[in-house]
């Protein structure tokens, strides 16, 4: 058989495909039914069986960015286009701090080692693996003291230091994989140490990057405990709304609350599809060879 011909799938890999198909689908299936709930008005949401046939409205959508009906069924302004705002800003601003300098330690790190290298590369990490719940008195008091309590600026702060650990020895990892011998050919053709990173190292381990950026992305959107203490009403994110759109007098406004999660997610699944390629390549980097 001939490189350029693919062999014909048999019953044993339709087999698979169907298998993993269903598997799929029972890993999405709670995301479906929040997307479903979404668009249900609130006695069909309500409904006890579930309604699989229904006409769709869009009046919670609407709700999220309007209106939307308190404990005492006064109208009242969500204000979650300010959260949502606050969501992306806070999250990408972290992000994109934590790669600067995270890619840059790890450059360090990985090209420039020092005595006690591993020793330092694990106390970074080690403020990682910490649980949150066991550092967030301190840091409340800090930011009490400090007065960062319930501004962009401490939250992003916060949420960048978080990120740097991983950032460090993610892209630690992507810059031992690439081979010095092209950066020291640059070097004797003198290039700068600047030169050889950001035109030869960089350029290479964009995959990284996206991939880093994918997962510390994915963190910092869905964190809830540091946000609940830590923002003001100005600076609150979604988790936090969501949080406080449960309870009340009337119970639990369902299909608002769908909607409000089925847009919680569109910024994350546009990243994770514009950046697809780059971080099946950096999820896998070293594995496989194009």
């Amino acid at each position: 058989m001939s490189r350029g011909m693919r062999r014909p799938i048999g019953h044993a890999g339709w087999g698979w495909t169907i298998g993993a198909g269903i598997v799929s689908l029972i890993y999405f299936f709670p995301v479906l039914w929040i997307i479903l709930t979404a668009f249900k008005t609130h006695n069909d949401a309500l409904a006890v069986p579930p309604v699989w046939l229904f006409t769709p409205t869009l009046e919670n959508f609407r709700e999220v960015f309007s209106r939307a009906y308190s404990a005492g069924a006064e109208a009242v302004d969500t204000g979650f286009a300010r959260f949502f705002f606050n969501s992306i800003f806070i999250s990408g601003t972290s992000v994109l701090i934590a790669l600067v300098l995270g890619t840059l330690a790890a450059y360090g790190f990985s090209r420039f080692p020092l005595k006690g290298n591993d020793t330092y590369l694990f106390i970074i990490l080690s403020t990682r693996m910490m649980p949150a719940i066991v550092v967030i008195i301190p840091i409340f008091l800090m930011f009490q003291v400090t007065g960062l309590a319930g501004t962009y600026a401490g939250i992003i702060l916060l949420y960048t230091a978080f990120n740097l650990p991983f950032t460090v020895w993610m892209m630690k990892s992507f810059f031992d994989e690439l081979s010095p011998d092209v950066e020291d050919a640059a070097r004797m053709d003198g290039s700068s140490e600047r030169r050889v990173f950001l035109k030869i190292c960089l350029p290479q381990v964009w995959a990284g990057i996206a991939a880093t950026a994918v997962f510390g992305l994915i963190l910092t959107w869905n964190e809830f405990l540091f946000a609940l203490l830590l923002t003001g009403v100005e600076t609150r994110t979604i988790p936090v709304a969501m949080a406080q759109t449960i309870g009340g007098d009337i119970g639990v406004r369902w299909g608002l609350l769908a909607a409000i999660e089925t847009l919680f997610l569109v910024p994350v699944i546009v990243v994770v599809f514009a950046l697809q390629n780059h971080l099946l390549r950096g999820v896998t980097f070293g594995t496989i060879k194009r």
